[in-house]
């Protein structure tokens, strides 16, 4: 069905004296704020309602009053009128220079492999902008982005992203890390089923990485062993170093504490083990030239 509606023929004077209308309640009042005679006032309204070819407003001595359509005439036009104030707010930013904040939610694998570089080039770039910088588990970011507590959020693949609008940013490789004492020390590649005959160190709930290595032991039937479950990768290491249990790990992320403390990274053969990273906003968002700028520019650095 066409809609009765010609953009070509609403013009925003005519939409501002609408609202100005409604808000005061008198076509004279609306027709006074908006600096227009009051007949050409009446006439632009009788010629909007022909234009949409339904009356938007009742008209009585005591005033005018919405009608159905002209409720749904009036949130339009507010949005659109709000949308213009944020786009002259932009655009004044842009002309001195963007400042302002970015609120960046990351988990453990991109602030150890990606970000660091990234922001540092951003920061340099852009003095004036500033980044706040949150370190949590992939599934706390997934919910501080729908709750409009982060701008952007950088996590492994893993918890529901729907409402979101999500790139692949990076790709990290699961191994299975183990003391050099553990059994499985010799070992050159393993598969995950294999692993699950022996004790878990993990992280906490939330994590995408447990998400993950649950599901896939459910699939086999079984249910890992885990003996403990900490907050960090760091603190897995040292566990693992500790014979607590062994760990699934991103090499990329964890590298530096693997060597440090004499570990062995042993590969895990399942396809799963290679897992992308994403970068997100909240669908339909609109974010700040700041953030929009910082999101670009970690797209721009870190996807290949």
């Amino acid at each position: 069905m066409k809609s009765p509606l010609n953009p070509a023929r609403v013009d925003f004077v005519t939409l501002k004296l609408f609202c100005s209308i409604v808000q005061s309640g008198s076509i004279t009042k609306g027709a006074n704020e908006c600096n227009l005679a009051l007949s050409a006032a009446s006439r632009r309204i009788s010629e909007f309602e022909e234009t949409v070819g339904m009356a938007l407003l009742d008209r009585s001595v005591k005033g005018v009053t919405l009608t159905h359509a002209g409720h749904a005439v009036m949130q339009h036009a507010l949005r659109l009128f709000q949308g213009f104030e944020q786009l002259s707010n932009e655009l004044s930013e842009y002309s001195k220079g963007v400042k302002g904040n970015v609120r960046l939610w990351a988990n453990m694998s991109a602030l150890t492999e990606f970000l660091p570089t990234a922001l540092a080039s951003f920061l340099k770039a852009h003095p004036e902008i500033q980044v706040e910088v949150e370190e949590q588990l992939s599934g706390d970011i997934v919910r501080a982005l729908m709750d409009g507590i982060a701008d952007i959020g950088v996590f492994a693949e893993g918890p529901s992203t729907s409402g979101l609008d999500t790139q692949v940013m990076g790709t990290d490789q699961l191994v299975i890390a183990c003391s050099a004492t553990h059994p499985l020390s010799k070992r050159k590649s393993i598969t995950f089923e294999e692993s699950l005959e022996y004790d878990f160190v993990g992280l906490n709930r939330g994590s995408s990485l447990l998400e993950l290595t649950s599901r896939s032991a459910e699939k086999l039937g079984k249910q890992m062993r885990l003996r403990i479950q900490v907050r960090s990768y760091d603190a897995m290491c040292q566990m693992i170093a500790a014979n607590l249990g062994i760990g699934v790990l991103p090499i990329q992320a964890c590298a530096a504490q693997i060597q440090a403390m004499g570990l062995v990274a042993i590969p895990l053969r399942e396809s799963w083990a290679n897992r992308n990273l994403l970068i997100a906003t909240r669908e339909g968002a609109t974010l700040s030239p700041p953030a929009t700028l910082l999101r670009e520019h970690l797209l721009e650095q870190c996807v290949k």
